[in-house]
């Protein structure tokens, strides 16, 4: 267990093995001294084939619904980091997945869902132009997220982010590539506005 950068808050690489020897499961967590990280690590030492659960007041702050969208299947993760990030914020958040410019009917499909949606995170890899096309749908804030997937000239998320900081649609702002949690919570934030 030993530190893994060098900021004022360490992140420790906490693993867990079977008794064959092989590695089970890991996690990187930030914590204030080794001494925490080792509570930490016995702590999650009965946990580490269960379903993490966070443990919070689980009152609603937000004063409408978040709605999470993402492009393609792969874009999911960040999504998901998203929508939890928002709901342990105290959102209610809907999801809608797999609905890229690349079928647009799927998004279509769905536009009542995102009209009601009072902000809205929209996670895209390739080229990025899904925020664009939401962002022109609704009148709402969208949170563009430009995600590390694609194939090609993307650029590991380069050619999305560009796109996204681009977009002609007004009601987008972008967060940078997998930010997934700063999505989620900038988007509490302004669920949370009067």
């Amino acid at each position: 267990m030993e530190p893994t950068n060098g900021g004022t808050m360490p992140s420790y690489d906490i693993c867990y093995f079977d008794g064959d020897g092989s590695l089970a499961c890991s996690f990187s967590a930030m914590c204030a001294s080794e001494t925490q990280a080792k509570v930490l690590a016995h702590a999650m030492k009965q946990t580490a084939y269960k379903k993490f659960e966070v443990w919070r007041d689980r009152t609603l702050r937000g004063k409408g619904r978040i709605a999470v969208v993402c492009a393609g299947t792969s874009d999911i993760p960040v999504a998901e980091e998203a929508q939890v990030t928002a709901e342990v914020m105290g959102n209610e958040v809907e999801t809608i997945h797999d609905v890229g410019v690349a079928g647009i009917h799927r998004l279509m499909d769905n536009r009542m869902r995102l009209t009601e949606a009072r902000v809205i995170v929209v996670c895209a890899g390739m080229e990025g132009a899904l925020p664009s096309v939401v962002g022109g749908l609704v009148g709402v804030p969208v949170i563009a997220v430009p995600t590390s997937i694609g194939y090609g000239a993307s650029f590991k998320g380069m050619a999305a982010l560009l796109g996204m900081l681009n977009s002609c649609a007004s009601n987008v702002s972008v967060v940078n590539i997998d930010n997934g949690f700063g999505a989620g919570y900038v988007a509490s934030l302004i669920n949370r506005l009067p």
